[in-house]
């Protein structure tokens, strides 16, 4: 059973313990899940990205309805346009992406959907792991290719490229495990032109979010 990039994304910040998810900011999840959907079409031969633009080099639907919805999407738009652009444009669907990724962890066995009342009145949904082992590989993966010399698979780059550029992998590892595979992180992202056009589109809206939050003095 191969996990989507946007499920793994979903596993990695999923508390082993209680079902519940770590606090990042929004923005960091709708550009993370959007970028998986990408980073999973990218790996099905469906998109390609150069230095100046993201496209389209095969419409053929793949069987999986996320990606076909965004591939879709995606052919509406007749310029070719960067990958900043993609990433913006679809993070607007993170919802949807996020809700149906969870609704096939569930069917899949790896989680159960529970709901949990707070103070009698309000809902929450959490996500216990009924089968810990997917979550583990995830993790275990990651590991291996950043603490050893493992040579890495598309998926796996593509899965560190878009966890380091958003900040996820700091959920995963602490700063002085991350700051022990600095260069090995640097190394990896050099292996893959898309994840690193990806990861880079991520820190540049991130930049220009975090700019625009800053009080203006006259």
């Amino acid at each position: 059973m191969a996990l989507s990039i946007a499920e793994e994304v979903l596993l990695l910040t999923l508390h082993d313990s209680d079902g519940t998810f770590i606090k990042v900011p929004e923005y960091t999840m709708r550009y993370a899940l959007s970028g998986a959907v990408l980073m999973d079409l990218a790996l099905h031969n469906r998109i390609d990205t150069d230095l100046e633009a993201m496209k389209i080099v095969d419409a053929t639907p793949t069987s999986d309805s996320i990606l076909d919805g965004m591939l879709k999407f995606m052919s509406i738009e007749s310029d070719e346009q960067t990958a900043r652009y993609w990433i913006e444009r679809t993070a607007v669907y993170a919802d949807s992406i996020r809700e149906a990724a969870l609704e096939r962890l569930v069917e899949h066995g790896i989680l159960e959907q529970a709901e949990h009342r707070f103070l009698w009145v309000f809902k929450s949904r959490r996500y216990p792991i009924i089968d810990g082992k997917a979550d583990k590989e995830v993790k275990l993966r990651i590991a291996e290719v950043l603490f050893t010399d493992t040579i890495p698979n598309p998926r796996d780059i593509a899965l560190i490229c878009l966890t380091h550029a958003t900040g996820l992998l700091e959920s995963i590892f602490t700063r002085s495990q991350l700051r022990e595979v600095e260069d090995r992180i640097e190394q990896v992202r050099r292996l893959d032109l898309i994840g690193q056009t990806l990861a880079n589109a991520i820190w540049t809206i991130e930049a220009y979010i975090a700019s625009s939050s800053q009080p203006q003095f006259h």
